[in-house]
C-alpha cells in the first residue's frame, strides 16, 4: 500500500502521555509539520513553561528549553537577542500567559520582540485539577467555581488577542481551533504562517489555539468537542485579530 503519511521528523517516536480528549498532542504534531515544511529544524529553540506544556521536551526533536512558570516570553526573548539566526517559539497554557506572565507577554508584544507564541486555550488551569483562569467563561465551573464564574467576584474572561491587538509591536495574532478537520487545517495554516513572519523578521506572533480539557471539564472527548464549538468559541471567536505582516 502507498504511504500518504508519516511521523514528522520534528516529533519523537514516543507515546504521548495526554490525557484522552486533549487537544496538545493534535497541536504538537501540527507544529512539528510546520518545522518540517520551513525546514528549521536544526535552528529551532522552544520554550515551554510550568503546566501540560511542561511535558513538550519529551516529544518535540529539537532543542526545548524549560522556563519559569509565566516566563516563556522572557527566556524566548533572551535566546533569540543573542542568537539572531535561531528560530524561537514558545507554547503556553491560559494560566501560564495570562496569568502570571501577562507582564512578560504583554512586554515582548509592546517591544515587537521577533518570536513567535503558540498559546493553548482551554479555559482552566488543565495540570494543577481544574482550577479557574483567567480565560475561563462566565458560569463555567471549575474546581475554584464550584457555581461557575461570577463576574463580580472572579472579573470577565481575558481575550489575550484582543488586548495584545491594541499594542503597537503586535504583528499577526489569530484565534483558531482543532475541534474538526477544517479548524485544523485553519491552525496549521495560521502557525506556519506566524512561523513565516519571524523568520522574515517581522516581530511578534502569536496564535491561539482554542482546546479542550475533557478530564477537568468533566467531560467526555465527544461531549468536549461539542461544548467547545456550542459554548466555548461564541465567547472566544475564531479569525484574525490583527495582522500587520
Amino acid at each position: 500500500m502507498k504511504k500518504i503519511l508519516s511521523r514528522p521528523k520534528s516529533l519523537k517516536d514516543a507515546v504521548l502521555s495526554y490525557c484522552p480528549g486533549c487537544g496538545h498532542g493534535i497541536i504538537h504534531r501540527i507544529i512539528a509539520e510546520c518545522i518540517d515544511e520551513l525546514f528549521i529544524r536544526e535552528k529551532t529553540i522552544a520554550v515551554a513553561p510550568v503546566g501540560c506544556a511542561v511535558f513538550a521536551y519529551d516529544y518535540f526533536n529539537f532543542d526545548v528549553t524549560e522556563a519559569p512558570h509565566g516566563r516563556p516570553p522572557a527566556v524566548a526573548t533572551g535566546i533569540k537577542r543573542t542568537n539572531p539566526d535561531k528560530f524561537v517559539f514558545t507554547y503556553q497554557g491560559d494560566g501560564d500567559i495570562a496569568a502570571i506572565g501577562m507582564a512578560e507577554t504583554i512586554h515582548a508584544a509592546n517591544r515587537s520582540e521577533n518570536i513567535s507564541i503558540i498559546f493553548v486555550n482551554n479555559a482552566n488551569y488543565g495540570m494543577t485539577g481544574g482550577q479557574m483562569a483567567p480565560t475561563t467563561l462566565i458560569g463555567q465551573i471549575t474546581a475554584t467555581t464550584p457555581f461557575g464564574r461570577n463576574p463580580k467576584n472572579d472579573g470577565y474572561p481575558i481575550k489575550l488577542c484582543e488586548l495584545l491587538s491594541t499594542l503597537e509591536g503586535s504583528i499577526y495574532l489569530e484565534r483558531v481551533s482543532i475541534h474538526n478537520p477544517k479548524n485544523v487545517i485553519n491552525t496549521k495554516r495560521a502557525i506556519k504562517k506566524a512561523f513565516q513572519y519571524q523568520i522574515y523578521g517581522k516581530g511578534f506572533s502569536m496564535i491561539e489555539v482554542i482546546s479542550t480539557c475533557p478530564v477537568d471539564w468533566n467531560m467526555s472527548p465527544t461531549e468536549s468537542m461539542k461544548w467547545l464549538e456550542e459554548v466555548f468559541i461564541k465567547s472566544f471567536p475564531l479569525g484574525v485579530v490583527k495582522d500587520k505582516g
